[in-house]
Order: C-alpha cells, then structure tokens, then sequence
C-alpha cells in the first residue's frame, strides 16, 4: 500500500482510497481529492513538507500527515 508521501516529483498517480477520518477526510474529499482522481506531484519542499500537487486542473499544498492519509496506485 503506497500513501501519496512516497510519491516521487514529476510522477502521476491515481487516488485508490483515503484512511483519514472525521473533518480530516472531509477537508481532503473537498479540495478534490476523491476515489478515481488524477494527482500530479509537482514539487517536494525541501524537508518533505509541503507536497505541491495538481489536481482536477488546479495546484494544491498537502502536508506530510495529510498525504500519507492518500492511498494512491
């Protein structure tokens, strides 16, 4: 199983599930991040946090403890 943190930069991955809960998930599924969704890691800060990823089109900053909430494939 392999979270969306151990995604290397430039690489595309598509979202199998999210294991957060509570207002946490909520937060992820709202800013797009569902079931089926494309995601393109863009960049890694330096210490790993944040992750700057697209989207559905558009650019977003993850931190190291969402991302790893990310099942990805």
């Amino acid at each position: 199983m392999k979270t969306l943190r151990e995604v290397g930069c430039g690489q595309t991955v598509i979202v199998k599930k999210l294991t957060g809960e509570g207002p946490v998930r909520r937060r992820i599924m709202d800013m797009g991040i569902t079931r089926g969704a494309v995601v393109s890691v863009r960049k890694i800060a330096p210490f790993g946090d944040p992750v700057e990823v697209t989207v559905r089109g558009y650019e977003l900053s993850l931190r190291k403890a969402d991302a790893e909430m990310i099942v990805v494939e």
